[in-house]
């Protein structure tokens, strides 16, 4: 008896492993690579869910190719080291076709040759400093000429106060350290002095913030219009925001102009610095019925509990839409094919605009300035009339502004020189 059933089972444990690797060999698997924990975990969590939903969303409409998604979640926990480490594991172990992740630039900088090297795809939604394009990385948040440019130049004008004093204020790595440089190289041209910049640079999750904002206090006070300009990321911002109410710092003697802080980070530091700025792609109030669909999309996920949106969460729906148009588009997930579908992919964005993938694997997106308002969120003041095309390579600095890219065959370049007449 026992001769007969030990194989029977044997047979019926067989048939299981091989239906269950048969269905997840069916399966398309999305890497998911954001920080759960850590300094970043404030902002990076919710892009997490964002990917979450728009698989969901996909799923119930069938998936991709005749196959479902299969979300493969990671923590790389705020450390660049372990985003290496992470990145690699979904590439080589779990293959993963594609994978939507990071934040700070500091975490991009470490994934970035892993993916060259195992020819993966990254969609990175966040805006970042330029300087860089890898024919493995979709770059879906703002390049510097589609937020900091704009940014300061608005605060030059007339409407935005004619500032004519800059406070530099960052959180000390390379995302931070880049704008500024580039930053500075503008204001030369325009004719502002080293004398009316001042630079300040603090550690992640820094939350003694007192000192500082007397000093930008003082520098303010002596004579010329002062602005902020703040690339402090993560769970700082919470604590800088408090003592910048706590200090009285107001908005229309000291504008604070932020390029990494949205209503989620704003939400959760409980304390709005009204009439204070930011510069980003998209805000949560904005009228148009994409932004309509896509906050009841938020909402319905989340069982009503979460109606709150933001930038990076726009840039993450824009990069999961292309990507899936370019897969039908394709017939495959095979990477290759399907970075050459990616050019010249277009979707109607929550903005209000139509966006389109460029062969520098960059967006053109429109611009916006948003105020803080006594409800925590953002009204626009102020918006381009159309997107604007992203320039990786600011033409603010000499080695730079040489430089182009195009991925589309037969350039297949990422920062060549471009030639001058006299080359020709």
């Amino acid at each position: 008896m026992l001769r007969v059933v030990i194989p029977r089972l044997f047979g019926l444990w067989l048939v299981f492993v091989v239906s269950a690797a048969h269905a997840e060999e069916n399966t398309i698997k999305i890497g998911i690579l954001h920080s759960l924990s850590g300094t970043m975990a404030i902002s990076e969590s919710v892009l997490k869910d964002t990917v979450l939903m728009l698989i969901a969303d996909q799923n119930k409409k069938g998936g991709l190719l005749g196959r479902k998604l299969e979300p493969i979640v990671v923590d790389p926990a705020s450390d660049s080291d372990v985003f290496a480490r992470k990145a690699e594991e979904l590439l080589s172990k779990r293959k993963v076709a594609v994978v939507f992740g990071c934040w700070t630039s500091a975490s991009r900088k470490s994934v970035l040759p892993i993916f060259e090297r195992l020819n993966g795809l990254l969609f990175y939604p966040v805006q970042y400093e330029g300087e860089e394009t890898s024919r493995n990385i979709f770059y879906t948040g703002a390049a510097p000429n589609q937020q900091a440019i704009p940014a300061v130049r608005y605060l030059m004008s007339k409407e935005g106060g004619e500032v004519r004093r800059w406070v530099l204020l960052g959180t000390d790595y390379v995302y931070p350290r880049t704008i500024n440089r580039i930053l500075s190289a503008y204001l030369a041209e325009q004719g502002v002095s080293p004398d009316d910049i001042m630079t300040i640079y603090t550690p992640f999750g820094n939350s003694e913030w007192r000192g500082i904002i007397e000093r930008i206090k003082t520098f303010g006070s002596e004579g010329k219009k002062t602005a902020v300009i703040s690339t402090v990321n993560g769970d700082a911002n919470t604590y800088f925001y408090r003592e910048l109410v706590a200090q009285k710092v107001d908005a229309n003697a000291i504008p604070v102009m932020a390029f990494s802080i949205g209503e989620r980070e704003l939400l959760a530091s409980h304390v709005f610095p009204i009439g204070h700025l930011a510069a980003w792609n998209y805000f949560q109030r904005i009228n148009s019925p994409e932004n309509e669909a896509f906050i009841k999309m938020w909402a319905d996920f989340n069982e009503q509990r979460d109606k709150t949106t933001n930038d990076p969460m726009e840039a993450t729906f824009i990069g999961f839409r292309m990507w899936a148009q370019a897969v039908v588009q394709a017939g495959t997930t095979d990477v290759d094919a399907v970075r050459q579908a990616m050019y010249g992919q277009r979707t109607e964005a929550p903005s209000g605009f139509e966006v389109v993938m460029n062969t520098n694997h960059h967006l053109s997106k429109p611009v916006m300035i948003g105020k803080i308002n006594s409800s925590g969120t953002f009204d626009v003041i102020w918006q381009s009339i159309n997107p604007v095309r992203a320039e990786p390579w600011s033409r603010y600095l000499p080695d730079s502004a040489k430089r182009t890219a195009d991925w589309t065959f037969p350039w297949v370049c990422g920062g060549c020189i471009q030639p001058t007449f006299k080359d020709w």
